[in-house]
């Protein structure tokens, strides 16, 4: 850790906590599998670990993260320009374009069949793309998720070009418009991608949601997935 990097860390204590003792403190770049910064109380010291992306970081977004990090520490406000200051520097395209290959590179997807118990997910894939994308989106693996997930209905894995659909949906009581919602809403993301405007990053697009209400279920299956 050099001694700037542990400064910045210093100063930002002081900014957030001027009249407190400085806790021991330990700060060090670690090899995540994404961009992802940690902070934890251990035995009265501060461990900060930074992903190694961040290495070679401008001192002003390095100074943006600590204050970030011990912000949510001790539970005060993060102040907006040092949110946006981050946001803004990891969603340039260079850093996105590190983080996304490094990602394939260390993270390790557990992809597991399309072919489920009750639905094919590959299956119902090529049915909505005829129907909704003239058949114009290319296929992704295809996989339902390794255990029942209700936190994560379903997800676009860009790193892996996947779509992964919790297995919860993979039962015969379920129906059949209620999988085809969660494929055609990731499908979605395949052709809207996330946005940068400004500092924020925009998952679902005017144009994403527009689309999103072409789905001809969507009333009958959002009361479903209420009940589930």
């Amino acid at each position: 850790m050099s001694n700037s990097l542990l400064q910045l860390f210093e100063r930002a204590h002081r900014e957030l906590r001027p009249d407190a003792s400085l806790p021991g403190l330990k700060v060090e770049f670690f090899a995540f599998t994404s961009i992802k910064n940690t902070i934890r109380m251990r035995e009265g010291r501060l461990l900060v670990r930074l992903s190694d992306l961040l290495e070679g970081a401008p001192a002003p977004v390095l100074q943006a993260i600590a204050h970030i990090l011990l912000a949510k520490m001790y539970r005060r406000p993060v102040d907006r320009e040092a949110a946006a200051r981050y946001r803004r520097y990891v969603s340039s395209h260079h850093i996105s374009r590190k983080a996304h290959l490094v990602r394939q590179m260390r993270g390790r997807k557990h992809l597991n069949s399309a072919q489920g118990r009750t639905y094919n997910l590959e299956a119902v894939f090529e049915d909505l793309n005829l129907r909704f994308f003239h058949g114009l989106l290319a296929r992704p693996q295809m996989t339902w998720s390794r255990d029942h997930a209700r936190n994560s209905l379903g997800h676009y894995d860009p790193a892996h070009n996947a779509i992964v659909v919790s297995r919860i949906f993979d039962h015969p009581r379920v129906p059949r418009s209620a999988v085809e919602y969660i494929v055609y809403h990731e499908m979605l993301h395949l052709k809207h991608p996330v946005r940068l405007r400004g500092s924020r990053r925009c998952v679902h697009s005017a144009e994403f949601q527009a689309e999103e209400k072409l789905f001809p279920q969507l009333d009958e299956v959002k009361r479903f997935l209420r009940h589930l």
